[in-house]
C-alpha cells in the first residue's frame, strides 16, 4: 500500500486537486498541514513520497515559497535528507517548485545556500495559460520516467514569479551542470517541440534557457512550474468542450503515473 503525503499551509490552494490525481491511481493520499510533521504528530517516515502542491504558501510574502523553503531547510533538513536517502521521491509543484529551490534542495549543486530563483514574470503579472512543454530528461528524474526523451505535452501554468534564473555569471556553468547531470526535464516550447527561446506565450515568464522543470542529481527531488494536478483528467483539457472522443486522462496524469510505478504500483 502506496502512502502520500500532500502538505498544505495557510495559502496552498492545489492539494485537493492534487489528492484526487493519486487517489485515481490507487495511493493511500493524506493532505497534511505542515506544523503536523514539524510537531511531530505526523512522521514522514510514514510515507513513500512527499508532494508539495501549488498556492501560495504563507502568502507568498517576501517573496514565492521562501517563508515554507527556509522552514523546511532548517527544521526538517536531517529528516528531508534521510527521506530522500531511503528512496522517498519528493515533487514540488509550482509554489512547491518555489519552495524546494528557497530550501536549497534544488537544483542541488550543493554549497549550502539556494543556486537558483523564480524571479517575477517578464510580463510583470500572474500568468495562468496552457503551455507546451519538451521531455528533456534521459530517465535520471523518476516522475517522468513514463515519458519519452523529446516527447512534447501540455499542462496549464499558473503563477506571478516563475522565471527560473541562475545568480548572475554562474548561467552557463550551472546550465552545463544542470544539463550534464541529466538534470534538465522540462523546457517550454511551441507545440512542435521547438524551443521557445524565450519568446511569449511559449515561455510564459522569460526563464532562463525555458527552463519549467529540474531535478536534482539523484532523480528523487523534482520541482515544476506547470501543473500536472490540473491536466490530470480529459474534462480538465482547456478544449475538451471540442473533442468528439475525450480522453480518459490528460498529460499531467503521467507524472502521478510515473511516481506510482516507481513505487510499485502499476497505476
Amino acid at each position: 500500500m502506496v502512502k502520500i503525503c500532500v502538505i498544505r499551509v495557510g495559502g496552498t490552494n492545489c492539494d485537493e486537486e492534487t489528492k484526487r490525481a493519486l487517489d485515481e491511481l490507487g495511493a493511500v493520499c493524506e493532505v497534511i498541514h505542515f506544523k503536523k510533521i514539524v510537531k511531530g504528530k505526523k512522521k514522514l517516515s510514514s510515507y513513500d513520497a512527499l508532494i508539495i502542491p501549488g498556492g501560495f504558501s504563507f502568502g507568498d510574502h517576501v517573496r514565492a515559497g521562501a517563508i515554507l523553503g527556509k522552514e523546511m531547510k532548517y527544521v526538517l533538513s536531517k529528516e528531508l535528507k534521510r527521506f530522500v536517502e531511503e528512496g522517498r521521491p519528493i515533487l514540488g509543484i509550482c509554489n512547491g517548485f518555489q519552495v524546494l529551490v528557497e530550501a536549497d534542495l534544488l537544483p542541488g549543486f550543493g554549497g549550502g545556500i539556494p543556486q537558483a530563483a523564480l524571479a517575477i514574470n517578464d510580463s510583470a503579472r500572474f500568468e495562468c495559460r496552457w503551455v507546451y512543454l519538451r521531455v528533456e530528461s534521459g530517465g535520471k528524474c523518476i516522475f517522468t520516467r513514463g515519458l519519452k526523451k523529446g516527447e512534447v505535452v501540455s499542462m496549464p501554468v499558473a503563477h506571478a514569479e516563475g522565471k527560473f534564473v541562475f545568480p548572475k555569471g554562474k548561467e552557463e556553468e550551472y546550465l552545463k551542470k544542470l544539463v550534464g547531470g541529466d538534470q534538465l526535464v522540462f523546457r517550454y516550447c511551441n507545440d512542435r517541440g521547438e524551443p521557445a527561446r524565450r519568446k511569449y506565450p511559449e515561455n510564459p515568464n522569460g526563464s532562463f534557457y525555458d527552463i519549467a522543470g529540474i531535478c536534482d542529481p539523484t532523480g528523487m527531488i523534482f520541482g515544476m512550474m506547470p501543473h500536472p494536478e490540473r491536466a490530470a483528467f480529459g474534462i480538465q483539457l482547456h478544449n475538451w468542450t471540442e473533442m468528439e472522443d475525450i480522453p480518459e486522462y490528460g498529460d499531467g496524469m503521467s507524472i502521478f503515473r510515473s511516481l506510482m510505478e516507481y513505487l510499485g504500483c502499476g497505476g
